[in-house]
């Protein structure tokens, strides 16, 4: 007998839905993109049941369409989360979030003594695959892990 399948979050009309989040990382991914300060209607649920994650998360953001920027920054937070976009209540496209060789101008050095804190210098920092993303620095070489990725 197949299980009834139910939608746990309604629809949007036109608009990005960012699924397959890490529960954990729900408010992260929320403040990284500031959804917080916009006017666009945000609906997410969190503890969602999932084959892949055990729990998880999902965002949808109403008539807000993201920018590759958004999604490196997506990227370091839930490195396999899926964005949809949403159009007349269609999946218009899919977009696998996907981490960059390099990031700049997105995260902060954890290093108190790098360059980029007392100076007006654009961070810049090389990815490091190792289970979960962590960040080095390009200036002072510090790794930051992934615990403690400061998006600024």
């Amino acid at each position: 007998m197949m299980a009834k399948k139910e939608l746990q979050v309604s629809a949007i009309e036109n608009g990005t839905v960012i699924d397959h989040i890490p529960a954990k990382y729900l408010f992260q991914v929320i403040n990284i993109l500031q959804l917080d300060k916009g006017d666009n209607a945000v609906t997410f649920g969190n503890n969602l049941e999932s084959d892949k994650l055990g729990k998880k998360a999902i965002i949808k953001i109403a008539d807000k369409f993201f920018v590759d920027e958004d999604i490196n920054k997506i990227a370091l937070i839930a490195p396999n989360a899926k964005l949809n976009v949403i159009r007349n209540y269609q999946v218009a496209e899919k977009k696998l979030v996907a981490s960059p060789s390099e990031v700049v101008g997105i995260a902060k050095c954890m290093n108190p003594k790098c360059i980029t804190n007392h100076e007006e210098i654009t961070t810049r920092f090389k990815i490091v695959n190792g289970g979960e993303i962590s960040l080095k620095c390009h200036y002072c070489e510090k790794i930051t892990d992934h615990g403690h990725i400061e998006i600024i």
